[in-house]
């Protein structure tokens, strides 16, 4: 019988997390390491490379639009490819791609080969973060889900704060094609570790094959891609109410809520299945990931404005900045997945959550003649909170799930996720946009800067009550065994 994740089997009656979870967490750590890396230099680059190819920001604004919506086309065929390829084989095949896809961009000779480049790129990325997740919690077997989560938020808490500082520093001291070059070293180790560590989980030869969900497929994979295009077209149009950011929103809602309909009135064999929403800890931690998204995204693109257009950083100097955020977010992941095995996500997410809140408000007070030390303390503050506010959902949306309905819940968490951050980024430039709206001086513009925070804090709070809705503390191990699991979903999907 699978163990339900959450519930440690009782014979081990340790507190230790097995050495071969470590060793297959590091293994995914440092292939991972490339995809976020990669999307989060680029973003300080975008000027460099629109002088370099001699062409408009709006089109160069393709080479990190294209990607994310790549992204997006491939992460809800993760489950089926994983059923279909087996994880080792799954992912080196998208490691490879996306060592691929980064020397072509390195190779790259006008900006539209370049856009084409980062596409095959995010093709690739999109397969391996959902990936990650579920192989290192199917290896963990249940136990300790903090810890296990722990590591896999090592590439989060590390891209969005030392990815810029990567990216000004190859930009200083290099072309700007260092800056898909320095994937190769995390593809290629990545990789050999892989072929090294990762347990050989091919399907069975001549046995069933998983059936592809293709009209599942032409309604979710479009219509995530069509929501997350419209949210990005929001910073250059007229907010929310113009046609290009509309009309793809419309569509995307309309093949997206097909798409639900569908998965939940199936009786099984759905691209993702849907009905493991029928579990609170699942359908609560979407929930959450999502307005973490909107807390980790949205003030991660008003941050480094902030120190460019109000205090007059440039690109480097604002990443450096920002190092003690990415500091406070990497110690967090042991304290809050030791707490987490402890006493259960839900204590650890009601502080962590109230804790970001907190630590963005000295933020919305800042002046341009306001003093960097406060401001480096917040952020190391906010850092803290932010890793054990991410590490506490993440975990608890396995808690009670069967082995083979992991890869699901991953992708789940991971779209609720990456589109929060496209609506935090949206929000809050249209709320800076419209506060800057005609403003002349550094004063006008930190009072912009200072109402698009306090939206954040909101937008953070209502986090906070959601928290409640997580597991609590961890059932003890039966003497007997570990606990039945409730089964919410039907057959897995059908085979040939």
């Amino acid at each position: 019988m699978s163990t339900p994740l959450g519930t440690a089997p009782a014979a081990t009656g340790s507190d230790r997390v097995d050495p071969a979870v470590w060793r297959i967490g590091a293994t995914l750590v440092v292939g991972a390491l490339a995809v976020v890396f990669d999307t989060t230099v680029v973003s300080v680059a975008l000027g460099d490379l629109a002088t370099a190819f001699d062409a408009p920001l709006a089109t160069v604004q393709w080479v990190s639009t294209g990607y994310l919506l790549a992204v997006f086309v491939t992460i809800p065929l993760a489950v089926w490819a994983q059923s279909r390829f087996g994880g080792r084989r799954l992912w080196i095949g998208a490691l490879g791609g996306f060592l691929l896809g980064s020397v072509l961009s390195a190779l790259a000779w006008n900006a539209t080969s370049l856009i084409v480049f980062r596409v095959v790129q995010g093709l690739a990325g999109g397969i391996m973060m959902p990936l990650m997740a579920t192989l290192l919690m199917q290896a963990a077997k249940g136990r300790h889900p903090g810890k296990v989560m722990a590591i896999i938020t090592v590439p989060t808490a590390l891209g969005p704060v030392l990815g810029p500082v990567l990216g000004g520093l190859v930009l200083h001291l290099a072309d700007w094609r260092w800056m898909f070059l320095v994937n190769i070293p995390f593809c290629v180790v990545g990789g050999w570790l892989a072929r090294r560590n990762l347990p050989d989980d091919r399907p069975e030869p001549g046995g069933p094959r998983v059936r592809l969900d293709v009209v599942g497929l032409l309604l979710l994979c479009p219509g995530v891609t069509a929501l997350v295009y419209g949210l990005s077209r929001v910073e250059g149009s007229a907010g929310f109410t113009g046609a290009t950011v509309l009309v793809p929103l419309l569509g995307g809602l309309g093949l997206v809520g097909g798409f639900t309909v569908r998965s939940l009135t199936r009786p099984g064999g759905s691209l993702v299945d849907l009905r493991l929403l029928r579990h609170r800890a699942v359908a609560s931690s979407a929930t959450l990931l999502f307005l973490g998204g909107i807390a980790l995204y949205g003030p991660m693109m008003l941050l480094p404005l902030y120190f460019q257009q109000v205090r007059g950083e440039d690109a480097l100097g604002a990443g450096l900045l920002l190092i003690p955020q990415g500091a406070g977010a990497l110690l967090a992941r042991g304290l809050a997945g030791r707490y987490m095995d402890r006493v259960g996500p839900r204590r650890v997410a009601v502080a962590a959550f109230t804790l970001v809140a907190v630590a963005t408000v000295p933020f919305a007070f800042v002046t341009a003649g306001t003093g960097g030390t406060p401001l480096m303390a917040a952020l190391f503050v906010r850092g803290l909170a932010l890793g054990a506010a991410m590490i506490a959902p993440m975990g608890a949306a396995y808690v009670g799930l069967r082995h083979e309905e992991i890869p699901d819940a991953g992708v789940i968490t991971r779209v609720a996720q990456q589109i929060g951050g496209s609506v935090g980024i949206a929000v809050l430039a249209v709320v800076l946009q419209h506060a800057s709206l005609g403003a002349h001086g550094p004063g006008v513009l930190t009072d912009a800067f200072d109402r698009a925070f306090w939206w954040s804090v909101a937008l953070t709070a209502l986090a906070v009550p959601l928290c409640l809705l997580l597991p609590g503390r961890p059932r003890p191990p039966s003497p007997t065994g570990p606990a039945r699991t409730r089964t919410v979903a039907g057959p897995r999907r059908p085979t040939v």
